[in-house]
């Protein structure tokens, strides 16, 4: 079964996705929006990807006061999300946290390792801006299906972060990891098996040099990546890079025909057997980016995604997750 993961964005919007063909889409009223166009959930080979889930009481009662509450009553909803698919929280891989409130960040971390008390998944959790008044966390999973074996990796000289996640978790052949891709030995991987990476800085200005140094360690077919600025938990640190990496000879580039690849050390496309990962991708055409207006960017957007799904023989219909990043959330019902 093929499978792609698209990175995708324009210039008030980006966005992320994973799909196969042959896919098994699961919808749930918990966490679907439906004004949005995206699934609750979907299956797709030996993952299972949840949409956003934030704490939306199931019975329809609405989002209950208070940071905790809602994490707890998403972490339930994504609980319910797997149980339907004979899974529990313990076959969690990765999980993205997105904050309305960097200062919200203990009182999140207390309730989240309730729910994951031994060997975590990898995780980022970063500020940003949600669709739904009034929500002031989401959560977004994969899970590695029943069958595959997971593995916590934890590389020599590295004691178990004090926070409840872990450094990285290997699942069948794929790696995911949490912070920088420095833990890739741990799991027997380099560099040159990573196939895409999502950076999120706390300052835009910091995008040319983060590239600087980023290109020294991707010399050759750097991954797939999505670079977007949010805000960091730690006002120390003032980059976070989470990425995926995936063991196999069959590695290649996939460039669509006629496009001219960045300058900046990403590749438009990586593929691995039957995986394809996008990079993030914006609304820039032949004749140069599109108007300022969300929708003409996006429309933009989408095909040159679609441009290199083609080039790969695939098509949206393999997509099975998707991440839009905007600069402005008003944005999110034109998008």
């Amino acid at each position: 079964m093929r499978s792609a993961l698209l990175l995708l964005g324009t210039l008030p919007l980006g966005l992320a996705a994973l799909g196969g063909s042959g896919d098994t889409k699961t919808a749930n009223p918990v966490a679907a929006s439906p004004e949005l166009a995206r699934s609750a959930a979907v299956s797709s080979n030996d993952f299972f990807y949840t949409g956003g889930v934030i704490g939306s009481r199931p019975d329809g009662g609405g989002l209950p006061e208070g940071v905790e509450a809602q994490i707890r009553q998403a972490l339930e909803n994504v609980r319910g999300m797997l149980r339907a698919e004979g899974m529990d929280l313990s076959h969690v891989v990765r999980s993205n946290v997105f904050l309305t409130d960097t200062r919200h960040f203990q009182e999140m971390n207390a309730v989240y390792r309730t729910f994951f008390p031994e060997d975590p998944p990898t995780r980022a959790t970063v500020r940003a801006d949600l669709p739904l008044k009034g929500a002031l966390v989401q959560v977004a999973m994969v899970a590695a299906r029943p069958g595959v074996e997971r593995t916590v990796v934890t590389p020599r000289g590295m004691r178990t972060p004090d926070l409840p996640y872990s450094w990285g978790i290997l699942a069948g052949n794929t790696l995911f990891v949490a912070g920088a891709t420095s833990r890739l030995a741990g799991a027997g991987m380099d560099y040159q098996d990573v196939t895409s990476c999502n950076v999120f800085l706390d300052d835009p200005r910091d995008f040319s040099a983060m590239n600087e140094v980023y290109a020294t360690f991707f010399t050759a077919d750097p991954p797939a990546r999505a670079t977007v600025r949010a805000g960091l938990m730690n006002p120390v640190f003032r980059a976070e890079i989470q990425c995926v990496a995936v063991r196999g000879d069959s590695r290649k580039v996939v460039v669509a025909e006629g496009a001219v690849r960045s300058t900046s050390p990403f590749s438009p496309a990586i593929q691995v057997g039957a995986d394809l990962y996008l990079a993030g991708m914006v609304g820039r055409g032949p004749t140069g980016y599109a108007p300022g207006d969300v929708e003409a960017q996006t429309r933009q957007t989408l095909p040159n995604l679609q441009a290199t799904l083609y080039t790969a023989e695939m098509s949206f219909a393999d997509v099975s997750d998707i991440v839009a990043f905007v600069t402005d959330i008003r944005h999110a019902p034109a998008i």
